[in-house]
């Protein structure tokens, strides 16, 4: 039996259906009319779902924003069914296989029984007239990997909106829900969903040959400008974890070069985590007793699991990936063989990870006090400069970028690997390349204070400051490009 409730909204959900089919006939003009604004909204959703997947859109209107993304599996739902219609008219299954319409409203659309890696509401949001039911219906269709991607028109720009539609100069809309980013981030918390991205698109939504283009690309990375763009844009996660937090295996990847004077105590202090952990250490290319050591920690712990990798003996980015490619576990870590981070610490990490805290958990050395030699004042102004810079590319807030100490789910490695052929492959690190593949696939990054201590043996890595300096600066410039400019 229906409650008072559901009668209300089902009146409110009737006066958006009624409005839409009084404009249906005519709205497929508006895709002609003002092409330069539909197709920066598709390229918009392209950059932020460079993989979309199995994909769900609430809203779909006439199917244009599926179409363009090209997911693997599309399935587009909207209240009208006279604009359901000219989707399937549109976008035949003959020809695009991939592709389903259905009339259905967003706030029944957890009873489609099915899951998602994408959930598009793009300039719907502000028609729903319950926002916590549709998100308690979103999730009942996410995965832990979802994300939820919303494209929205700016609050600040609402009289600019209203204006243009009384004006005939844009369709006009049946808004209802003007949300600021605060009302968003209220949402997303009671909703159980987490903010992973956000930022602004399109100060200018006609097409001026050349001039939209330059403007649009470089106006929303400029701190004051963006305030005057008409799309705001969030990438959400769902937040998930029912999981018991010792259902996971761990492999612990430590690169070695000339670190003989640290493998037996590295061998006794990576702790034990999750249902099993693997040590892997990779030597590359070491010309002290490195080698023999390793082996001889392997013969001397038959209680873990020690496996020993030979590195390619290029630099620390290929070690880790020479150990990864013979990883067998759930979590994939980082632990630099001078144990400036102790070892104790991939406690913390494994805890952060499996509790969901974070996708991918950044070490930052920059909270604690550090002893005296473990970093050199140079270095400390460098690695803060840099967290600036990258923190303004990425969208998301980091602290410390060159940490070594890095965790990351396996199923999301390859996402690693793919961002280093988008980027690049600058990074000899190996930092970057998982810093920027969790920021182009939208993983919720995560920092986790670490004390950063005087290494115990050996002599640092990290010289040439200049030269090094230079090739952040360029893998800076590539981010930027790649991540901020569209």
């Amino acid at each position: 039996m229906s409650s008072e409730k559901d009668r209300f909204l089902a009146e409110k959900e009737e006066g958006i259906r009624a409005y839409y089919r009084g404009i249906a006939p005519h709205y497929g003009q508006w895709l002609v009319r003002r092409k330069y604004y539909y197709q920066r909204k598709i390229r918009l959703l392209r950059h932020l779902l460079p993989f979309p997947g199995r994909v769900l859109e609430i809203g779909c209107g006439l199917g244009q924003n599926l179409a363009g993304l090209a997911p693997e599996y599309g399935l587009g739902i909207d209240l009208c069914p006279e604009l359901i219609e000219e989707a399937r008219v549109r976008y035949p299954s003959s020809q695009y296989p991939n592709l389903e319409f259905r009339t259905m409203s967003g706030l029944e659309c957890g009873g489609l029984d099915e899951k998602f890696d994408s959930i598009l509401l793009v300039n719907s949001i502000t028609e729903i007239p319950d926002l916590v039911k549709l998100f308690r219906e979103i999730r009942k269709l996410s995965m832990p990997s979802t994300r939820v991607v919303q494209l929205t028109y700016n609050y600040l720009l609402m009289p600019v909106v209203k204006a243009a539609g009384a004006l005939g100069v844009a369709p006009r809309h049946p808004v209802q829900n003007w949300l600021t980013r605060n009302d968003f981030a209220s949402m997303f918390t009671l909703s159980g969903f987490d903010l992973v991205r956000e930022g602004y698109d399109m100060v200018l939504p006609a097409g001026i040959p050349l001039v939209s283009d330059f403007v649009n690309r470089f106006a929303p990375a400029v701190p004051l400008l963006k305030q005057l763009c008409m799309m705001y844009y969030t990438v959400m996660r769902p937040l998930m974890n029912d999981a018991n937090p010792d259902a996971f295996s761990v492999t612990v990847c430590v690169p070695c070069r000339n670190e003989e004077g640290n493998i037996a105590n590295l061998a006794e202090r990576i702790p034990e985590m999750g249902k099993g952990t693997e040590i892997i250490f990779v030597d590359d290319q070491s010309t002290d007793g490195t080698a023999d050591l390793i082996e001889k920690a392997i013969s001397q712990h038959p209680e873990k699991r020690i496996r020993m990798v030979k590195g390619p003996g290029r630099n620390k980015g290929a070690a880790c990936r020479a150990g990864f490619a013979e990883a067998r576990n759930d979590i994939l870590m980082i632990l630099d063989a001078d144990m400036a981070v102790m070892p104790e610490d991939l406690v913390s990490f494994y805890d952060a990870l499996v509790s969901g805290k974070g996708e991918f958990i950044n070490g930052s050395r920059l909270v604690y006090p550090m002893e005296d030699r473990a970093m050199k004042f140079a270095n400390v102004i460098g690695n803060k400069a840099f967290a600036v810079l990258f923190s303004f590319v990425l969208s998301q807030r980091l602290k410390d970028t060159l940490c070594g100490t890095k965790v990351i789910w396996r199923r999301d490695y390859g996402k690693i690997l793919e961002a280093r052929k988008h980027f690049g492959e600058i990074d000899r690190w190996g930092d970057y390349d998982w810093i920027f593949g969790a920021a182009r696939h939208n993983l919720k990054i995560a920092e986790l204070p670490v004390h950063y201590r005087e290494r115990v043996s050996g002599g640092t890595k990290m010289t040439k400051r200049l030269q090094n300096a230079w090739t952040m600066l360029k893998m800076c410039n590539v981010a930027f490009r790649r991540l901020k400019l569209l």
